[in-house]
């Protein structure tokens, strides 16, 4: 009689010549058997013997410790990231994933001690957003030790995460806006501050922009680079978030005014650092032509904030700023989407739908002025017949 196969790595059940019956599965290339008095007990053992192997986490090698993994993980993972990723993978190893399992072995880890993992972050007083960050990280490295056949499974699938609501979208309106910018004219960074809102550029995306990016005769601005910080304090530079975020950017006559004021004056900053300028032909430079110094910025934007008596926001916030803009006017989503550099429009209705649902007033109360207003008669009301008799 021949073996009944139960499907790949399911195991298989065959009778024995003496009335007994066999049972083998296959765990992680290893061939186990099993024998009983009945079929029964077979599909019982291979149950059970499935289940307890999916619960377990096998290493091929014992000795390999969390964190020497991780290191491992993050050197050959650092040619397909960007250099910003590849410093936020390494700062969340450093300082969450390595003091609390780093000295663990693969093989300590489970479900059970990954969820207990993410509970001692949170009592360490990490925010929900930091835990689901760093979980994102662990599981995509254990993802690759089980590539690598270092681990049987990955034994963050399944855990609980906390949950997390993104905070509320803070924008400026445009008298906020005037009242800002009016309250910036003074400021070594109100070009920047300008442009920021009027394209909804990234902040990094700014600071790698140089005059060779901008086409005065034709007032359109090429987004190609963006200038990430190194762990070392330094700088890179790098291609945009996404290759959508290579664009090109049609800027008003105002604002090109404003470009080449700054401009002129950089010329004298020029002069003022001497032999210490570096030649990036950065648009928004430090004072020795690297570029800018974000803490020294978000210092100075944050006096203007409440020299202008306005709420705190954070310099992203321009960006949300400038989407808002464009939605209360009505921009074309996919107008508005190509400026902000999304990948498709759809990412810009996720994160600014809520702005579409507030102008929807605006949207009716517009139709209602484009349609002609006519008196409407109410139609005369029937008086009332004798029923119609039915032959």
């Amino acid at each position: 009689m021949t073996t009944k196969r139960r499907g790949r790595n399911d195991g298989s059940i065959s009778p024995r010549t003496n009335g007994t019956w066999r049972a083998q599965v296959s765990i992680n290339g290893r061939r186990i058997s099993y024998g009983a008095q009945t079929k029964i007990e077979c599909q019982q053992w291979i149950r059970k013997t499935l289940h307890t192997a999916d619960e377990r986490v096998e290493s091929k090698d014992p000795t390999i410790t969390v964190s020497e993994f991780m290191a491992n993980w993050l050197d050959t993972a650092r040619i397909s990231l960007r250099p910003k990723t590849t410093l936020n993978y390494a700062w969340i190893i450093r300082q969450k994933i390595n003091p609390l399992i780093g000295n663990l072995k693969l093989t300590d880890l489970n479900l059970i001690r990954v969820e207990r993992f993410y509970t001692d972050l949170l009592n360490k007083g990490n925010g929900p957003r930091l835990v689901r960050h760093t979980h994102a990280v662990l599981h995509r490295a254990l993802e690759r030790a089980v590539r690598y056949d270092l681990l049987y499974k990955n034994p963050t699938h399944g855990a609980t995460l906390p949950r997390y609501s993104p905070p509320e979208m803070k924008v400026l309106d445009e008298a906020q806006v005037n009242q800002f910018l009016m309250s910036a004219r003074s400021s070594p960074y109100i070009a920047l501050y300008h442009l920021a809102i009027v394209t909804g550029m990234r902040q990094g995306e700014i600071y790698g922009l140089t005059w060779d990016d901008l086409h005065w005769h034709t007032g359109e601005l090429q987004v190609r680079r963006q200038a990430v910080s190194t762990s070392g304090g330094g700088w890179n530079f790098s291609e945009p978030k996404t290759r959508f975020g290579t664009r090109i950017i049609k800027l008003g006559e105002s604002t090109l005014r404003v470009l080449q004021a700054h401009k002129d004056r950089q010329q004298s900053q020029i002069f003022l650092a001497g032999s210490r300028w570096q030649k990036n032909n950065l648009i928004f430079p430090s004072a020795a032509g690297t570029p800018l110094n974000k803490s020294n910025m978000r210092k100075d934007f944050n006096r203007m904030l409440e020299a202008a008596g306005l709420p705190h926001i954070r310099f992203h916030d321009l960006r949300h700023t400038a989407a808002s803009l464009m939605m209360n006017h009505q921009v074309p989503i996919l107008v508005a989407s190509r400026r902000l550099g999304h990948s498709k429009p759809s990412v810009t209705l996720d994160i600014y739908s809520h702005l579409y649902q507030e102008s929807q007033n605006d949207v009716a109360k517009l139709l209602d002025e484009l349609v002609t207003s006519v008196p409407v008669e109410m139609p005369k009301v029937l008086a009332e017949t004798e029923p119609q008799k039915f032959l």
